[in-house]
């Protein structure tokens, strides 16, 4: 995934005009026909008949001139259409997350089916295409576009295919196709934690980061995504950023790959739930983070101090393997942060060169839970965003 900018004013490159006026729309939000002028290199009745179009389609929608207007010709204003949306799908082993997101990358609703045990891939598919029926009968969007999923596993991005979610117990299982035959709708599918580093640095913290790494504790594990150079990095197979299978410590305690002694094994929303008397409970990333505020037992402050000394030992080997800018850390681990930012900090700077260290900065999701949401809608809105041609008007 990276945003191309740049235009061209040849007429057999109108499919990628169209498609680079639409993601600034998309990824910038409200923005004026000036500012889309400037960053694509178009002239301005270039930008005006792809702007039509894009309208025509109900893809965008058009506005008189920013109040704030600059010194000179004033310029509409134009905007995503969050009438258009995709359906976002996160399956854990405790519950299946369904949201649905508009094409201006906002949360419209979400529903959380929580689960008592960890779900088949049928059951999965079942609860997710449940919750999807409730939204879409419930919303007032014009169109749906698609699903997209966030996978807490390795994904075969071609075709959706989960190659292995040890939390889950999934092997090999065909969990787009799967939906996609329960809605009838288009469905992709990819690695959670990429999806909330792409999310991150086109909606959140990560916004003009062109190099950053995303760090996601959930209740499935540990797993991490990384952007270089404004693009994601997901390596050969597209299984790059596994910190989760980092060896921090030695240890007998394995993670769910059977290694011992990882960030995973280790660093667990598992072991917080314990120390905090709520083991076996549903409880969401807010009442988790409610929870740790407002213990004053010293065994849930040593498990928290605990927990983010290994983090540093992770965090430490990821800066110096990728020297980013920018460390987001989201789910638990955002909750971790929250509960002593110093402490990490302080750690992290002992497990690092200084050179490697200098600029970087740690900080938790701004997009917060909707961040895997957010990403895997990305998923969903990818093919549109390369050719919104596609897309006939309504």
């Amino acid at each position: 995934m990276s945003p191309t900018r740049r235009g061209n004013n040849l007429d057999s490159v109108r499919m990628h005009n169209l498609s680079t006026v639409l993601t600034i729309a998309h990824h910038v939000g409200s923005v004026s026909r000036s500012d889309v002028t400037r960053e694509t290199g178009l002239n301005r009745s270039t930008i005006g008949a792809l702007v039509g179009e894009l309208a025509d389609l109900g893809l965008i929608t058009e506005s008189g001139p920013d109040a704030n207007l600059r010194v000179g010709r004033p310029s509409p204003v134009i905007s995503p259409n969050p009438r258009v949306a995709a359906l976002a799908v996160n399956p854990e082993i405790d519950a299946v997350t369904v949201g649905l997101v508009g094409l201006d990358g906002r949360v419209q609703q979400r529903r959380r089916v929580a689960l008592d045990r960890v779900p088949t891939p049928g059951e999965a598919v079942g609860a997710a295409a449940d919750a999807i029926a409730g939204l879409i009968e419930a919303t007032s969007v014009d169109r749906v576009v698609g699903i997209g999923v966030a996978v807490p596993g390795l994904v075969r991005q071609s075709d959706g295919l989960v190659r292995r979610a040890p939390h889950l117990g999934w092997v090999d299982v065909p969990f787009a196709q799967l939906l996609a035959d329960a809605t009838q709708l288009p469905v992709r599918a990819s690695n959670d934690a990429q999806l909330g580093a792409y999310a991150e640095h086109v909606f959140g913290a990560g916004i003009g980061v062109g190099e950053l790494i995303y760090v996601n504790g959930g209740s499935s594990g540990i797993g991490g995504g990384v952007i270089l150079g404004g693009a994601a990095f997901t390596g050969a197979a597209g299984h790059a950023g596994e910190l989760g299978h980092v060896r921090v410590v030695s240890s007998d305690a394995v993670d769910s790959g059977g290694l011992a002694g990882t960030l995973e094994a280790e660093v667990s929303r598992a072991r917080l739930l314990k120390v905090l008397g709520l083991e076996g409970q549903s409880v969401d990333a807010d009442g988790l983070t409610a929870a740790i505020q407002a213990s004053d037992d010293p065994a849930v402050r040593a498990e928290v101090h605990r927990q983010l000394e290994l983090l540093s030992v992770a965090l430490g080997t990821a800066l110096t393997l990728f020297n980013p800018r920018l460390v987001v850390l989201g789910g638990f681990l955002a909750t971790l942060y929250q509960a002593d930012a110093a402490a990490l900090d302080r750690a992290v700077a002992h497990a690092t060169l200084p050179e490697t260290l200098e600029g970087v900065q740690i900080t938790r999701t701004r997009l917060g839970s909707d961040i895997l949401l957010i990403g895997a809608a990305e998923l969903a809105f990818e093919p549109l965003l390369a050719d919104p041609a596609s897309l006939s008007p309504s």
